[in-house]
């Protein structure tokens, strides 16, 4: 079976939220201030903070969603490690040092330091809140989608059980904890990914011989219950399993095994050679919804083309004018999504100075850089590995390491669990943030005490955690990066326009920043609710039902957000003046 619960597995697992629970309950005792459970006191050291900001930033979506969508289509998973990096130039050229010197606690204040609105404050807080809420869902689903071959648990006991220990750390100690959460994660998920690497390239490649991976076969999902080649999947013994499952089918010169190569040499190996990829086709009949997997031989030179996805990146190759914007729209929201995330914003609150902001941003970049060039060899790897789960592109990277070992497989499972805990709990305090400095801090007439701050934040995440495990159980079946795309798209769209204008155009006016983040939030949530993805993957109906012509909105939306805030600016300053 794929999915069997082992000891060695379980005891590293609990090892590693052991150690993470740990750290939050010796920084406990120095979050008892609002500096120091928001932004830490502002004196973490900004190397810890690069890291940190990479823990923060390489979420359950880059370790788990990218490198199984470049198993499953190949560069097209790249494509978005390429898009989430780029978006950093944005975040060191344009906010880093500006942002440091504006605010104090959340992204309203530098946007509020100007002007003192409390509808700014209001906008900017719901904004926050909304978008942190929204990228908590791919982290809850890949959260569960990690526990199951772990514990045995079910996905929505999975995703209930993260969310307890995610929101017990952040109502433990913050940011502090947080923080250090985050940089030991960033160092153990870029570590251990260069050991699978490092065991990949020793491998190398490998022609499969066995007669049933030669085999034609099928995999049926019919209302819940796994059908392989026409009988029910075996629960104990395994003996229906598909097996190998993503493998080559031919070397160059047809070897049976390549040996060790460096990691030039594997990519020129697997682009001469052939794959066995998995096709995916939904059918409904009499009310049952039936996913029918089948293999198809690729060559290799197709793997590193793009457009191999069935939806975001075949408008690549198409003649479709919309499938080409669904793809533009995606890239201009990965690059301009990083630079708008609040739980990113809030960490540049966490160094003592502009200096320290941009070489903690530094840093940040160089970890991330290296992780998506190991995430190419890690998808690639998983894709040839012989051992991934076709119904779930998920668990492409931990099935990955199963087959070197179970003790790497428990490990490499541990490090993405203790990603996701260090991006939701970001993502919480971000959101406690908003809703305690921004939102009740405006409404009351008498401001809160420091005391009564941290107690209400921690009161918030819990909510804040509530209700991420009920969207991470109704969004299990959608892959995590595909999911991130969307939450990018929001950020951009409701954060950007006000950020940049605020920063680099002086006519600017309070009014221009709240119409902005409104219209780029609800216009970006609309589209997404609204698209045809969203009809077929979330409400079970035909996507060529839907209302919009393609699903991804930043190409709209994004732009519409600083069209609104200049005309409003605009007709608002004359009228002033």
């Amino acid at each position: 079976m794929i999915y069997e619960a082992s000891t060695l597995a379980v005891v590293i697992f609990l090892a590693f939220v052991g150690v993470t629970l740990g750290i939050s309950f010796y920084f406990a005792r120095k979050a008892s201030s609002a500096a120091a459970y928001f932004a830490a006191g502002g004196q973490i050291h900004w190397f810890v903070n690069g890291v940190a900001f990479a823990g923060d930033y390489l979420s359950a979506a880059s370790f788990l969603g990218i490198c199984g969508m470049i198993a499953f289509y190949g560069y097209d998973g790249f494509l978005y490690s390429i898009g989430f990096l780029a978006g950093w130039v944005v975040a060191l050229l344009v906010v880093a040092e500006p942002l440091k010197r504006l605010g104090r606690f959340t992204f309203a204040d530098a946007l509020n330091s100007k002007f003192q609105s409390k509808g700014i404050r209001i906008a900017a807080g719901i904004s926050a809140l909304v978008v942190s809420t929204f990228y908590l869902i791919p982290q809850m689903v890949g959260a569960g989608a990690l526990i199951r071959p772990l514990l045995g648990f079910t996905h929505m006991q999975g995703v209930i059980m993260v969310g307890t220990v995610v929101t017990l750390i952040v109502v433990t100690a913050g940011m502090v904890s947080t923080t250090y959460v985050q940089f030991i994660k960033g160092l153990l998920l870029v570590g251990f990914s260069a050991i699978l690497v490092g065991l990949i390239l020793a491998r190398g490649l490998v022609a499969t011989t066995d007669p049933l991976a030669m085999t034609p076969q099928t995999l049926e999902i019919r209302d819940g219950r796994k059908i392989v080649n026409g009988a029910p999947q075996g629960t104990k013994t395994g003996e229906n399993d598909l097996r190998p499952i993503g493998h080559v089918q031919r070397l160059p010169g047809d070897i049976e095994r390549t040996g060790p190569v460096g990691p030039l040499k594997f990519l020129e190996l697997l682009r001469d050679s052939d794959v066995i990829l998995w096709g995916k086709a939904d059918s409904v009949v009499d009310g049952v919804k039936t996913t029918t997997f089948t293999p198809r031989v690729v060559s290799g030179q197709e793997l590193f083309r793009p457009g191999n996805h069935p939806r975001l990146f075949k408008g690549i190759r198409g003649d479709s004018l919309l499938a080409k914007l669904n793809f533009l729209s995606l890239m201009l929201a990965l690059f301009c999504g990083t630079a708008s995330l609040p739980h990113i914003l809030i960490r540049y609150y966490t160094v003592k100075d502009q200096a320290a902001a941009r070489k903690s941003t530094i840093v940040g970049i160089g970890t991330i850089g290296t992780f998506y060039v190991l995430t190419l060899f890690m998808g690639f790897g998983a894709m040839t590995c012989g051992g991934i789960d076709v119904s779930d592109s998920n668990m492409a990277a931990p099935l990955l390491a199963r087959s070197f070992s179970l003790w790497l497989f428990a490990a490499i499972s541990a490090v993405a669990f203790t990603t996701v805990l260090g991006t939701v709990s970001g993502l919480i305090v971000a959101a406690a943030g908003a809703v305690v400095h921004d939102l009740i801090g405006c409404l009351l007439k008498e401001p809160l005490t420091d005391h009564a701050k941290v107690r209400v934040a921690k009161i918030a995440s819990v909510f804040v955690g509530i209700g991420a495990m009920v969207l991470g159980i109704v969004f299990e079946k959608m892959n995590v990066n595909f999911l991130v795309g969307w939450a990018f798209s929001v950020a951009a769209s409701a954060n950007l326009p006000s950020l940049i204008m605020t920063l680099f155009w002086k006519p600017t006016t309070k009014q221009g920043i709240v119409a902005a983040i409104f219209v780029g939030m609800i216009s970006s949530l609309a589209w997404i609710l609204l698209s045809g993805d969203t009809y077929q993957d979330v409400y079970g109906l035909k996507a060529s039902d839907a209302i919009v012509p393609f699903s991804q909105p930043g190409i709209v939306t994004i732009p519409l957000g600083f069209l609104t805030l200049i005309v409003v600016s605009l007709l608002t300053g004359k009228k002033s003046a």
